[in-house]
């Protein structure tokens, strides 16, 4: 089959690879018909490929088609429709039960001290290969792939494997109150959906920050208050707190994550361990290694005291500096971690509708091959062409 892999810093490629066979009674092979592009999907563009293997087959938002049932398998048949989440998370382990997919004690990652696995996304996440080919091995059959109807086109449910419920957890963990306001940094995916899910929820104001003028003039056209920071200056805390009486807003989700811009030095401190042997970068990024934090500091200094700040972005670094002082003292709720995708499901289901009251329908700015993959990864780190989100179609 071809599949998108990763080659190197920068670098990935279509190639022909194994098709995925059975390998326990309790799997389902799936046909992918659509597959996102994922910011979380840069991060291993750029930052970690030493814990990449040339080869791995990238991608976890995909959904599609039914083909082959393992012998146990009795909730799915050849033929079913299905979103494929990206937590591989088993559904009836002691955290699943609590709702904490993302922790999984079947698929933890003891060997990397990690939560559950996840589809292609890299050795500390198990190296599970990726969505983003032209077939997908699915574990747990009969609890992890979510089923949906035939007749809708898949845009309007392919959101299910990520967007939506990190976007909904993003905004469920910000702890918004009714009529209240919330600022969310970054207007990608995620960050663009968590407004429309928090307008949809009731509050009453919602702040947009991002430097990319496309992002900004879509996030606005529904309803949502946007601020450019190049444009903004030293003025953007002011220019916040004098939408919200002067305190800041009740919460502020940091849908940016550990490539913020305006952190120069750890931009370069990422880029010179990019380019040393994984063997010695490895262990350096799981000791030493930090983010870009422009992002989560201007959350602690945006919200009100006593608000909360949602982290939704992904951050990876080991030895990340913390304005603790600041959290102290405003008296901060940090909330936080990947998103329990079979969590939230259930809360989203109706809101897939014909009347689309998130715009899923058109969420979408760029369709392609998955021929076109690799393009599409650098258009999507240079913000080029009014690229938000990207699905490939198999």
């Amino acid at each position: 089959m071809k599949a998108l892999t990763w080659q190197g810093r920068r670098k990935v490629s279509v190639e022909t690879v194994p098709d995925p066979v059975i390998q326990e009674p309790t799997d389902v092979i799936v046909r992918i018909t659509s597959t996102g592009l994922c910011g979380s999907d840069l991060h291993l563009y750029e930052v970690l490929g030493p814990f990449l293997d040339p080869g791995d087959v990238l991608g976890h938002e995909p959904m599609g088609v039914v083909e082959e049932v393992g012998s146990e398998v009795s909730r799915l048949r050849p033929g079913s429709r299905v979103v494929v989440p990206f937590n591989v998370s088993c559904g009836t382990c002691a955290m699943c039960a609590r709702g904490l997919h993302s922790q999984c004690e079947t698929t933890q990652v003891h060997a990397y001290h990690s939560g559950a696995a996840l589809f292609g996304y890299t050795k500390l996440y198990g190296q599970v290969p990726g969505g983003q080919a032209e077939y997908l091995r699915v574990p747990f059959g009969n609890s992890l792939p979510i089923p949906v109807p035939e007749g809708p086109p898949d845009d309007r449910f392919v959101y299910l494997s990520d967007v939506l419920p990190t976007a909904w957890q993003a905004v469920q963990y910000a702890e918004v109150p009714p009529g209240g306001s919330v600022a969310v940094l970054g207007l990608g995916p995620i960050g663009d959906m968590a407004c429309r899910i928090a307008l949809l929820r009731g509050a009453d104001l919602v702040i947009g920050v991002d430097p990319v003028r496309e992002r900004l003039d879509r996030a606005a056209a529904r309803g949502v208050h946007t601020l450019d920071p190049s444009e903004a200056g030293g003025e953007l805390v002011d220019r916040v707190r004098d939408l919200t009486n002067g305190r800041g807003p009740d919460a502020v989700i940091d849908a940016v994550g550990m490539e913020a811009h305006g952190a120069p030095v750890a931009k370069g401190l990422q880029t010179l361990v990019g380019h040393l042997p994984d063997a010695v970068a490895a262990p350096l990024m799981r000791r030493y290694g930090v983010d870009r934090l422009s992002a989560l500091h201007l959350a602690v200094e945006l919200v009100r005291r006593g608000g909360t700040v949602s982290l939704a972005g992904v951050y990876g670094g080991a030895a990340d500096p913390m304005p603790l002082l600041a959290m102290f003292d405003k008296q901060i709720r940090l909330h936080m971690g990947q998103a329990n995708v079979l969590r939230w499901v259930e809360d989203l289901r109706p809101l897939l509708t014909d009347d689309d009251p998130l715009g899923v329908d058109d969420f979408a700015t760029h369709r392609l091959p998955l021929s076109g993959a690799p393009d599409a990864y650098e258009m999507f780190q240079a913000k080029r062409d009014g690229a938000v989100k990207i699905l490939f179609r198999p």
